[in-house]
């Protein structure tokens, strides 16, 4: 049997699917471990977003004519299985708020990359609806990983070096330190 694009697109969709399942199950343990409050309240935040795009996701199997399901994703189970490593191996340290931002933003940027693919693939099969509600989502995404890039630079970084723990309640991030970490912090 030849395969086409939609086919990959559907099968691309359904791996998204499992893995934004998995990411909100994920999350709640993330949240349950770290320290600091801003890395809490961003993990809280992602939580509520990707229940939302469970939805948008089903939305787009009904657009496009298919029926919710899911494909294993293996590459959100090593982005989760690690996050467990660092948890097992970090816990009660100070780089562990470190380590499980570095994991959250392995999950953006898989997801960014995902729904940007999808997105394209979407506007080249025709299907319009769906493309915008993936940027909805892609934009969301990129705005969760320019958050946790914010926390790690204002502070978690600078307290798994061991430094002071009285900044972790503060907003200021010096904007060269932002204009200069690029996508993969």
């Amino acid at each position: 049997m030849v395969k086409l694009l939609e086919d990959l697109f559907l099968d691309t969709l359904k791996g998204v699917y499992f893995a934004e399942q998995k990411i909100a199950a994920t999350l709640p343990e993330l949240e349950a471990v770290a320290s600091h409050s801003q890395l809490k309240s961003a993990l809280r935040k992602h939580l509520d977003e990707t229940k939302t795009h469970v939805t948008r996701l089903e939305a787009i199997f009904n657009v496009i004519g298919a029926k919710p399901e899911t494909k294993t994703c293996d590459a959100i189970l090593g982005i989760t299985d690690e996050a467990a490593d660092i948890i097992a191996e970090y816990e009660g340290c100070p780089s562990l708020d470190a380590g499980l931002l570095a994991a959250a933003q392995a999950v953006e940027h898989y997801e960014m990359s995902r729904y940007g693919t999808l997105r394209t693939w979407a506007l080249e099969l025709g299907y319009e609806e769906a493309a915008e509600i993936l940027q909805t989502t892609l934009n969301e995404e990129e705005a969760a990983d320019l958050a946790l890039t914010t926390i790690a630079i204002s502070v978690v970084n600078r307290n798994a070096e061991g430094g002071d723990q009285s900044t972790e309640d503060s907003d200021q991030t010096k904007s060269s330190d932002l204009a200069a970490v690029g996508s993969f912090s």
